[in-house]
């Protein structure tokens, strides 16, 4: 039973990665095995899709805030500093070709 527990959370966890097919494979195996029961498997399934898909946006929401974090303290350009950046040229470089 542990182990059983121990690869449904490994599921969970790896479900951002592997997908649903991969998960329903795993289940299947569990089934034959005799380790989940079938009436069981639809339901651990999609209970085990459901938590790796809520801990793919958790792990994605705290990747974009540690990048931000990163770049906020950093002396890192983001793509609107090098737009901003980049019209503020072009305006000068109108304004030079004018001049001539």
């Amino acid at each position: 039973m542990k182990d059983t527990i121990i690869k449904a959370m490994s599921l969970a966890m790896g479900i951002a990665v592997t997908g649903k097919e991969q998960v329903e494979k795993t289940i299947d195996e569990l089934v034959q095995k005799g380790q989940v029961s079938k009436e069981d498997s639809k339901t651990l399934t999609n209970t085990l899709v459901q938590k790796g898909e809520e801990l793919r946006e958790q792990i994605e929401a705290m990747a974009q805030e540690r990048v931000r974090a990163i770049l906020s303290k950093g002396k890192i350009a983001t793509r609107e500093d090098i737009e901003r950046i980049e019209k503020r040229l072009d305006a000068l470089e109108q304004k030079e070709q004018s001049g001539d």
